[in-house]
């Protein structure tokens, strides 16, 4: 008896220490309208993307990607006040996904016209993906730039983009983003 008590009390005390912040959860959210969807229209192209409330409360954001006119993506974003990163390692997604590729972006700073990117598979099964902030690579419209990873000590912006170069259907569901 002994020897099962001391593994349940380790594991419980090092759950009560990971402290985690709350970027955004769908379910406990009553509207969407800080949410963005921005598409590749504003460069001509014919992608459309929608962000919703699916019937579980979660956030859907869904669409078609299409290749007219050299398109090619969609995104939504989250602009935030300013979130202290400062203790935190990872920026934690909540996610049902579709097996397709999509990627994570932050951005640092309002003055940034640059964001931070890391690619991630969604699966089609409930996953939480656990991103390193420090992995995360500094892009400007899709293009890797020769500056260090993320090292900022706030985030004013989180987003999602699906771009996979195929025309395609998409559809992600996203309960929740969090730092951890």
């Amino acid at each position: 008896m002994r020897s099962f008590t001391i593994p349940i009390l380790l594991v419980l005390i090092f759950s009560m220490n990971i402290k985690a912040e709350t970027i955004y959860d769908f379910r406990s959210s009553k509207n969407l309208r800080d949410w963005q969807v921005v598409d590749d229209g504003v460069m001509g192209g014919r992608s459309r993307g929608l962000l919703k409330k699916n019937e579980d409360g979660h956030g859907q954001f869904s669409g078609f990607i299409s290749l007219e006119n050299y398109g090619g993506f969609s995104s939504v974003r989250l602009r935030t006040k300013s979130i202290s990163v400062e203790g935190y390692d990872y920026i934690v997604i909540k996610v049902l996904g579709d097996n397709k590729f999509y990627q994570l972006r932050i951005k640092a700073s309002p003055h940034d016209r640059h964001v931070y990117v890391k690619r991630f598979y969604a699966k089609s099964e409930w996953q939480e993906i656990a991103i390193p902030l420090s992995s995360m690579q500094p892009q400007f419209r899709g293009r890797r730039l020769r500056m260090r990873n993320f090292r900022g000590d706030s985030i004013i912006e989180v987003g999602m983009l699906v771009g996979n170069k195929v025309e395609e259907n998409f559809s992600i569901i996203i309960d929740s983003i969090k730092l951890r």
